[in-house]
C-alpha cells in the first residue's frame, strides 16, 4: 500500500498535497485543500497543518525587524556592525557600511557561495570574514542578489539587540500576537503543530520532517561535533542556527493572518501589531530592476522573476519590459513573497488595491515551467486556483 502511494506519487506532475485560502480584511473568502500531508501514514493536509513554508519566512522576519525598530531598538539605516559587536564588511569594499536596509532588501553583497546553513556551534563571524561570501563586483547597496545568508545576519541582530534567542524573539514579537500556531524549526512549536506538520517530498522522496509526529531528536543543524545542546546559545554567535531563511513551519491558514495583518495597515482582528506607517515602509519597493543585462544592471531577476523588492517583500506584476513576474496572469499588481525549498513551492500575495490575498503551498512541485510567468507551473495554478 504504502510503496504503492509513493510510486504514485514519483510517477505524475500533480503535487503530493496542496492548499490554499483566500482572503480580505475581514477573513476568509475560501479554503481549498488536497493530498497528503503524509504518505506514509496516509494522513490527509488540511487547512492547519504546517509546512516548512520557506522564503516566505524572511517576511515574517522583516515583520518582527520594524516592531524593534519602532521600539527604537534597531535601526534601518545604521551600520550593523555597532549591534553585530564586529565589524561586517565586504573584504572588497572595506570601507562600505552594511545596514538592515541592505540585507533585507538583498543588497548587502553577501552571497550564497559559501554554504549558510550552518551547525549549531559555528563561528558566523569567523565565516563571515572569508571573502568568498561575498560579491567582489558589486560594492553593498548597489546590486540586488537574493541571498539566503543575509538572514542569520539579520537574526544576530536581533539577537544582540533584544537578548533573546532568535525563535522565542519571533514567537514573542509577531507569532503569538497574531495567534499563529507557527515557529521556526520546530524547536518552538506547539504539541498540535508538531504532530500536524507535513512531511516534504521531491520525485515522491521524502526530502524533511518526516518526524511521525514526534518532535525531532535535534530541530537545528547538529553541531560539528554531533551535539545538540540548545542551552549554548549566545546572543548574535550564530544566527543560522533558528533558520531565518526559510525554517518558518505555518499553515495556509495562519499565512492568511498574517496577509490580512497587512491588508488592515498592521491590525488584525482588532489588534495593532505594526504601525501603519511600518506597513507603508514594508509596501514601499526598495529596489527595482532598471532593464538592463550584463555588467550595466543594477541586479539578478532570477529569469525574470524578481524585478522589484522591498525590506523582504516582492512584487509581481510590475510590468517591467523583460520580467515575468506574474504568476496569477492577470496583471494586477501584488506584494508578498515566494517560497521554494525541498520540493515545496509556496507563495503569499496580496492585492493591496481590492484588499484581497492568496497563500498557499503545495508540496513535491514538479520543475514544469508555467505558461505565462517564470514561476512553475503549480505555481500558477495555485495562484489562480486552477488546480484539479
Amino acid at each position: 500500500m504504502i510503496s504503492a502511494l509513493l510510486l504514485l506519487a514519483a510517477s505524475t506532475t500533480q503535487p503530493i498535497a496542496t492548499a490554499r485560502v483566500t482572503f480580505d480584511r475581514g477573513g476568509e473568502r475560501s479554503v481549498r485543500v488536497s493530498g497528503l500531508a503524509d504518505v506514509a501514514a496516509v494522513r490527509a493536509l488540511t487547512a492547519d497543518d504546517p509546512a516548512r513554508i520557506a522564503s516566505i519566512s524572511k517576511l515574517v522576519v522583516a515583520i518582527a525587524v520594524l516592531r524593534l525598530v519602532e521600539q527604537h531598538r534597531l535601526d534601518l539605516d545604521t551600520d550593523v556592525s555597532d549591534a553585530l559587536g564586529y565589524p561586517l564588511r565586504n573584504p572588497a569594499f572595506p570601507d562600505r557600511a552594511i545596514s538592515l536596509r541592505m540585507l533585507l532588501s538583498h543588497q548587502s553583497s553577501l552571497t550564497d557561495t559559501i554554504d549558510y546553513v550552518l551547525p549549531l556551534d559555528a563561528d558566523m563571524r569567523a565565516i563571515l570574514a572569508d571573502p568568498r561570501a561575498w560579491d567582489a563586483l558589486h560594492a553593498p547597496g548597489s546590486y540586488f542578489h537574493y541571498t539566503n545568508f543575509n538572514f542569520p545576519v539579520i537574526a544576530a541582530v536581533m539577537e544582540r539587540a533584544a537578548g533573546e534567542r532568535f525563535d522565542r524573539l519571533m514567537q514573542r514579537l509577531v507569532l503569538a500576537p497574531l495567534k499563529l500556531d507557527a515557529c521556526y524549526t520546530l524547536a518552538s512549536c506547539s504539541d498540535g503543530a508538531v504532530r500536524r506538520a507535513a512531511v516534504q517530498y521531491r520525485s515522491g522522496v521524502v526530502t524533511r520532517d518526516d518526524n511521525h509526529g514526534q518532535r525531532p531528536a535535534c530541530p537545528v543543524t547538529r553541531g560539528r561535533d554531533g551535539r545538540c545542546d540548545l542551552s549554548t546559545w549566545r546572543a548574535g554567535a550564530n544566527g543560522a542556527t533558528y533558520s531565518p531563511q526559510g525554517g518558518l513551519y505555518i499553515s495556509v491558514r495562519d499565512l492568511a493572518r498574517v496577509g490580512r495583518m497587512l491588508l488592515g495597515k498592521g491590525k488584525l482582528d482588532g489588534v495593532r501589531i505594526l504601525r501603519s506607517q511600518s506597513v507603508k515602509l514594508l509596501k514601499t519597493p526598495v529596489w527595482t530592476w532598471n532593464g538592463a543585462t550584463g555588467a550595466a544592471s543594477n541586479g539578478d531577476t532570477w529569469s525574470g522573476q524578481m524585478c522589484r523588492y522591498g525590506l523582504a517583500v516582492g512584487f509581481v506584476a510590475t510590468g517591467i519590459a523583460g520580467c515575468r513576474d506574474d504568476p496569477f496572469g492577470d496583471g494586477r499588481p501584488r506584494i508578498g513573497h515566494l517560497g521554494e525549498a525541498y520540493g515545496l513551492r509556496s507563495g503569499l500575495w496580496v492585492d493591496v488595491t481590492r484588499g484581497t490575498g492568496t497563500a498557499y503551498f503545495a508540496t513535491d512541485v514538479a520543475e514544469l515551467p508555467g505558461t505565462h510567468s517564470a514561476y512553475t507551473a503549480t505555481e500558477e495554478a495555485l495562484a489562480r486556483g486552477t488546480l484539479p
